[in-house]
C-alpha cells in the first residue's frame, strides 16, 4: 500500500526564506468524508489527483497519479468550496526536503512546513524556524483549511473569552 508519513510545523519567522519563487498551487477537494479524500492540484503546468485514506499516528494511505493540467482545471471547477491557494517553497535542511507552504486569499497569514519521513519514529532535525507541531491538530490539515480557513481561526481567537 502507498502511504505518506508527514509531520507538519507551523513556521515562526521568515528565516528558511532564500527568495526563491516557488510553485503556487490551487488545490481543490471532491471529497471530504474523513475516512478518504479526494484531491485535486494543480502547480504550474503539472497536475496531479490525489486519493487520501484516514490518518492514524502520522500515516495515511495516499495514491498519487499525473492528469492532464486542462483536466485538473475543469475539476477545480466543481471542486467543494473552496479552492486552496498557496505557494510551496522547497528547502533542503537537516538531510531532509521540507515543504513550506504560504496560504493565500481565506488562509492568508498561515506559513506551515512539512517534512515527509520514511518511518513515524524517524527524528528529523528541527530547524530553528519551525514553530508549534500540528501534525495532530485537524484544523491544519489541507482538506479542513477548504472548509473552515485560517481567517476564521484569527475570529475564533478574537471572540474567545479571556483565560485570567
Amino acid at each position: 500500500m502507498a502511504s505518506e508519513i508527514e509531520r507538519k510545523f507551523l513556521v515562526s519567522d521568515d528565516a528558511w526564506n532564500d527568495g526563491s519563487p516557488g510553485v503556487r498551487i490551487a488545490q481543490g477537494y471532491l471529497s471530504l468524508d474523513p475516512e478518504r479524500s479526494v484531491r485535486v492540484r494543480l502547480a504550474g503546468e503539472n497536475a496531479w489527483i490525489t486519493v487520501k485514506g484516514r490518518t492514524q499516528g502520522l500515516t495515511r494511505a495516499e495514491y498519487e497519479y499525473p492528469i492532464p493540467p486542462a483536466d485538473a482545471r475543469d475539476l477545480l471547477e466543481i471542486c467543494l468550496p473552496s479552492v486552496i491557494d498557496k505557494t510551496r517553497h522547497r528547502i533542503q535542511s537537516g538531510g531532509h526536503v521540507w515543504e513550506i507552504d504560504v496560504f493565500h486569499g481565506a488562509n492568508e497569514g498561515l506559513v506551515i512546513a512539512e517534512v515527509e519521513l520514511d518511518d513515524e519514529s524517524a527524528s528529523p532535525e528541527l530547524p530553528p524556524w519551525l514553530g508549534a507541531e500540528v501534525s495532530s491538530d485537524f484544523r491544519y490539515f489541507n482538506a479542513s483549511l477548504a472548509v473552515t480557513p485560517f481567517s476564521q481561526f484569527q475570529v475564533e481567537r478574537a471572540h474567545a473569552p479571556s483565560q485570567a
